[in-house]
């Protein structure tokens, strides 16, 4: 059985903050891919998602992932119904990259890169889609 992870709880005022910063580091991201800065662009990438990620489950289940272990915040996704499963599928995929991206000496191909933006950009219009809708 999976341990559970630790978690905050997440005020709707925290969640609309969330989307907030993912859109930021969204829009970030796409800078640096046009600039051909791959190694920034995925690294803001993984960053807005992860944002994503905590104001869908913040609006969904009132709470986020507060350790260390990107782990436990697809958990929580797989809480949050059809739209958490869809953030969670993208995440799953970008997680990985985070420590080549972030660590690692060697460089993020161009299409890798891409395939981040566009991943972190399919999270982040759920994740809005969701905090819009919800009172």
């Amino acid at each position: 059985m999976p341990r559970q992870g630790r978690t905050r709880a997440v005020s709707r005022t925290q969640t609309r903050s969330f989307l907030a910063k993912a859109q930021e580091f969204l829009d970030a991201a796409s800078t640096e891919l046009g600039a051909g800065r791959t190694v920034a662009a995925t690294s803001l990438a993984i960053h807005a998602a992860i944002n994503a990620a905590d104001a869908l489950t913040g609006v969904r289940t009132g709470r986020r992932a507060a350790g260390q272990d990107h782990d436990h915040v697809r958990m929580l996704l797989r809480e949050c119904g059809p739209d958490g499963a869809e953030v969670e599928k993208e995440l799953a995929r970008l997680l990985p990259m985070k420590t080549k991206a972030e660590y690692d000496p060697d460089g993020i191909g161009k299409a890798a890169a891409r395939h981040a933006v566009e991943r972190a950009v399919r999270c982040v219009a759920r994740a809005g889609a969701v905090v819009r809708r919800t009172p």
